[in-house]
């Protein structure tokens, strides 16, 4: 983004206790008619945040100063060409809580946090984006529209629900969608966008979701999918995360991120594309010893030169920033604990079907 440089991402990640996936050196992109790949361009990060949302004492902090409200980790974000989170609530002030144990809401400041955060996109494909049901949907829409904020994942219809938000960072053309795996089966109906209502993008039937991405896949040089998805409390992938994960890949994800296990889960290479199942709670009440364990991934993609999607956007470097959530707020970790926290994230590979670095010769989508 113009707001930010190159050369500040690469000093903020040099500082940061992380970890390093790599495979091999980054090339420049070449340009062409179509204008992607300007040329000298080179790689591009987006960094990636777990569940937010301002219940509690975050909601203290946020009406106190929404410029302060998600404390020091934003430098992280904002290092990044380009940052996203998961918004786990609804924006309104109004609207009736859905039958449900747990309901989530905050006001358009919200948005004014995030961006003042160095957030760029968020997915509301969740389940507690419409926690105030149509209502609170349409008061979410009309409060990004106003504060200039993009979401995805849910819409007027379907159309508007699963289309990606897209963004060009020195040439380079990204693409994001946000989808759920994750409702309250009696909010099902309710709470899925269709042609003619309002709803979130689901993926409870992954068909719509797969085909999205197939359309999709040559419009850009990288191609983000943010899938809300898994069992709570489980830090291994479940079956039916492994199946959509590699259905994704398959029809031409790049990256496959995700949440709502409120846990992290592994993240690395699938395919030759990377997969990082549960992001964990990142701004968020309610924590532990294992639910405050969380941070920022960043990932550098050096899409492939020439015209876009001939290859797929290849992740050149995986960087895991550790933080602890204290207070609602996830406070960057350092020194042994941040080299504990991040063997910690490792680990958790032993139960998935990811890898440190992607195999070699294998071929992009």
């Amino acid at each position: 983004m113009g707001r930010r440089s190159r050369v500040a991402a690469a000093g903020a990640m040099l500082s940061a206790m992380a970890l390093v996936s790599g495979c091999g050196p980054l090339s420049s992109v070449v340009d062409d008619a179509n204008g992607y790949g300007a040329p000298g361009a080179g790689p591009v990060t987006v960094a990636f945040g777990g569940d937010v949302h301002f219940e509690g004492q975050i909601r203290a902090r946020l009406d106190s100063d929404p410029a302060t409200a998600l404390g020091p980790i934003a430098e992280t974000l904002r290092a990044a060409d380009v940052a996203m989170v998961n918004l786990e609530t609804a924006i309104t002030t109004g609207g009736t809580p859905a039958p449900k144990q747990f309901v989530f809401r905050a006001p358009p400041t919200a948005f004014t946090a995030l961006k003042a955060a160095g957030v760029d996109v968020a997915t509301m494909a969740n389940n507690h984006g419409m926690d105030y049901g149509e209502t609170g949907l349409r008061d979410s829409l009309a409060a990004a529209k106003q504060a200039g904020f993009p979401v995805v994942g849910i819409g007027n219809n379907a159309a508007e629900a699963y289309k990606p938000w897209e963004t060009v960072v020195r040439g380079t053309r990204i693409g994001v969608i946000g989808a759920t795996q994750v409702l309250d089966d009696h909010l099902i109906e309710a709470w899925t966008a269709t042609d003619t209502k309002p709803g979130l993008a689901s993926a409870k039937d992954a068909q719509r979701l797969v085909q999205e991405v197939k359309a999709n896949r040559h419009r850009y040089d990288v191609l983000i999918v943010n899938v809300h998805w898994g069992r709570e409390l489980e830090q291994c992938a479940t079956d039916a995360q492994r199946q959509l994960a590699d259905r994704l890949v398959t029809a031409g994800a790049d990256a496959v991120v995700g949440g709502h296990a409120h846990v992290l889960q592994a993240g690395g290479f699938l395919k030759g594309k990377y997969v990082h199942y549960g992001l964990g709670n990142f701004v968020f009440y309610n924590s532990g010893p294992v639910t405050g364990q969380t941070g920022v991934l960043t990932l550098t993609f050096d899409p492939p030169a020439g015209r876009p999607r001939l290859q797929g956007a290849k992740v050149t470097k995986a960087v895991w920033t550790p933080a602890f959530i204290t207070g609602g707020i996830p406070q960057p970790l350092s020194g042994t604990e941040a080299q504990q926290a991040i063997a910690r994230w490792e680990g958790l590979r032993s139960c998935a079907d990811v890898t440190a670095s992607p195999s070699p010769g294998t071929p992009g989508p």
